[in-house]
């Protein structure tokens, strides 16, 4: 009897095809969806990309900041900057915002990871709440009153409403898979493994030899710089900024929170059901006001009661389903 150690299984490698043919369907939507279908299509991409990077950061590597707005609102105004100021061209200076979003990060990690539980959610919450502060000096982009792209920089990406349209869109859906990507390669990786093992004990990963402050030094670093480039396609597609919108802890992580939780925090596959559910209640819902708030609460309250973790994680534990390959299984083979 002899064993091998695999990360498919027959529903992953399904799944694996699905995803090749939904990607080349979204691909080809700027030629089968309205321009309304698009920009839907752009806020669900952006919010799974969102919810794949705070799962990452909560769910593996068990820092729960509430604080995330901060990279969106730096991404953002850091587009709105290269763009006005130096000229760049909104697309193609994305890699850049990415470096200089985790940049930043590196000295607002050194201070935050001074702190432990609640207090490192409240002190993600107060750096952000600076970084909004901070944009709203900035007399050169509107100060708190926000700006606007000029004319000349949106034709710069297209002459047509329809063609700016696509390439934005085709923008975000590459980023979208260049996140899930990461994602999926990192948890593959040896940093994977240690981040399995912080997130299942951190005291047994810690004496095994794993460090897990760099281990979660890695991760922040990383989600804040891809998170950056998200917030530079969000208002990229909005084409106006101001600090309040871009530094809005109820749009960019209280949504976020409540996708990942109601999908499966925890999941890759998560991210993407609570995605769908967000969205579906929201169109949904969405014409009933304040009431569409508390039925967002009650249906997370009620989740979170009969499925602690989450609809995937009700699913998986029932059924024994991953969709994406990351978890090792070790296969008996008959001589």
């Amino acid at each position: 009897m002899s064993a091998r150690v695999t990360s498919g299984s027959a529903g992953s490698n399904f799944f694996i095809v699905f995803a090749i043919l939904l990607v080349i369907a979204l691909i080809a939507a700027p030629w089968w969806a309205g321009r309304a279908d698009i920009r839907l299509l752009n806020e669900m991409l952006l919010y799974l990309s969102l919810a794949c990077l705070w799962n990452l950061l909560a769910g593996y590597a068990g820092l729960v900041s509430v604080g995330q707005q901060a990279y969106v609102g730096l991404g953002g105004y850091l587009l709105f900057a290269l763009a006005m100021f130096a000229g760049l061209p909104p697309l193609y200076v994305l890699p850049l915002i990415g470096l200089l979003g985790a940049l930043v990060s590196i000295p607002v990690a050194a201070l935050i990871f001074r702190l432990k539980g609640a207090y490192f959610a409240i002190g993600s919450w107060v750096i952000a709440e600076v970084f909004r502060l901070s944009a709203a000096q900035v007399t050169a982009l509107g100060g708190g009153s926000g700006t606007s792209l000029p004319t000349s920089i949106v034709k710069s990406i297209s002459d047509s409403r329809a063609g700016r349209d696509s390439a934005i869109y085709w923008s975000v859906l590459g980023l979208t898979l260049v996140i899930i990507t990461t994602v999926v390669l990192l948890l593959r990786s040896r940093q994977g493994f240690a981040l399995k093992a912080i997130r299942d004990n951190e005291l047994a990963a810690s004496s095994l030899g794993i460090n897990t402050w760099r281990t979660k030094f890695i991760v922040y670093v990383v989600t804040a710089g891809l998170t950056s480039m998200i917030g530079a396609m969000i208002f990229l597609q909005k084409l106006r900024i101001t600090p309040d919108a871009a530094f809005s802890v109820n749009d960019w992580t209280a949504f976020v929170i409540f996708i990942v939780v109601i999908g499966g925090i925890g999941t890759l596959e998560g991210p993407i059901i609570g995605t769908l559910v967000f969205f579906l209640l929201r169109e949904t819902l969405a014409d009933l006001g304040s009431i569409y708030l508390m039925i967002l609460g009650a249906v997370a309250i009620v989740i979170m009661l009969y499925a602690p973790t989450g609809v995937w994680g009700f699913i998986r534990s029932r059924y024994g389903i991953e969709l994406f390959p990351v978890t090792p299984r070790v296969i008996e083979k008959k001589d």
